[in-house]
């Protein structure tokens, strides 16, 4: 059985050289074959800077190369739909940014594409693979805090002065709840394993960055009361944060989103407080080599590629609501 998976890097966007790529050169499992760009220099110059030994000028002709076994897709989001699904015709594992597509439709043909092609797939939701994070929700599911009450989560950053910036055109899928907006809500899913039933958003639509969402504030309800409340921004101070809590206690996560910096959280229980940590793990790596266990057929996939069709089904809602002024039931 093959134990290393060969990448092919689909652009070289910031993400990508600065955060995947380098998980991918440090993982136990997989190599960096090749990178392309529509700029030939440019994917030269970085294919350089990874030692792989391929660069191409074009996104079609790595999909051509033979040695290449997966593709990670950084594109700007109105594109992962269509490399998605020639990457999987073209019989490669296929790990996507997210938001995967700007609607559910199009992420359920994604996700029916490589699953006629026989690939894997899946969305680079990196914070999920952290040994903090599915600790916790195993301490939660095993009703660790008790009845799960509400969760409350925040993912801002600050970056308005950036005008020409693509999260700032809305044809493109861009705004915040598309950019960072994915985080909490996901979370909300992961840690209830519940779907949620209806949201309520309020956001502010800025004309000067496109009249995209620049911030956005919400209410996700799920059943028997529980609910989520988050707000998520790229015209706001910094915050990745998570607070789960319970009946019997509550988990608070500083740096939930978070996929190099040391991470830990902490459980309160009958006034208690109790601090857990897992030094020097970089959750790009995990997602890595989670992915690649998959696509090779070592291990099942941590998250069905359906998941992230429930995931925009979610910012889709949430954006109606904002848009609309209005509560949306799912």
């Amino acid at each position: 059985m093959n134990t290393t998976l060969r990448w092919g890097i689909m652009g070289c966007a910031n993400i990508a050289r600065n955060s995947v790529m380098p998980a991918i050169a440090d993982s136990s499992n997989g190599v960096i074959q090749a990178v392309a760009s529509r700029n030939l220099d440019k994917s030269r110059g970085v294919a350089e800077q990874f030692h792989a030994p391929q660069a191409y000028g074009s996104y079609e002709e790595l999909l051509q190369d033979p040695d290449v076994d997966a593709v990670y897709i950084p594109l700007p989001n109105h594109l992962h739909y269509e490399w998605t699904i020639r990457a999987a015709e073209a019989g490669k594992h296929v790990l996507c940014e997210k938001p995967v597509a700007l609607t559910s439709l199009e992420a359920a043909e994604m996700v029916k594409a490589c699953r006629t092609a026989g690939v894997h797939f899946a969305e680079a939701l990196m914070y999920r693979h952290h040994p903090v994070l599915r600790r916790a929700q195993r301490m939660i599911a095993g009703g660790g805090i008790g009845d799960l009450r509400v969760i409350r989560a925040s993912f801002t950053y600050n970056n308005p002065s950036e005008k020409a910036n693509i999260r700032y055109q809305k044809d493109w899928g861009g705004g915040s709840l598309y950019d960072v907006g994915g985080y909490p809500l996901s979370a909300a899913r992961f840690f209830t394993g519940l779907e949620p039933k209806a949201v309520t958003v309020n956001a502010l639509f800025s004309e000067e960055h496109g009249g995209v969402d620049m911030m956005s504030s919400g209410l996700v309800e799920f059943k028997d009361g529980l609910a989520l409340t988050f707000d998520c921004g790229m015209w706001a101070e910094e915050r990745r944060s998570l607070e789960i809590r319970g009946s019997e206690g509550r988990i608070e996560i500083p740096h939930a989103f978070s996929g190099k910096e040391q991470s830990g959280y902490f459980m309160f229980q009958n006034r208690q407080l109790q601090e857990y940590r897992e030094r020097n793990v970089n959750a790009f790596i995990r997602e890595v080599e989670d992915f690649g266990r998959a696509a090779m057929g070592i291990e099942p996939p941590l998250f069905e590629p359906e998941d992230a069709v429930l995931n925009l089904r979610l910012i889709e809602a949430c954006l109606q609501s904002a848009r609309e002024k209005r509560r949306i039931e799912l």
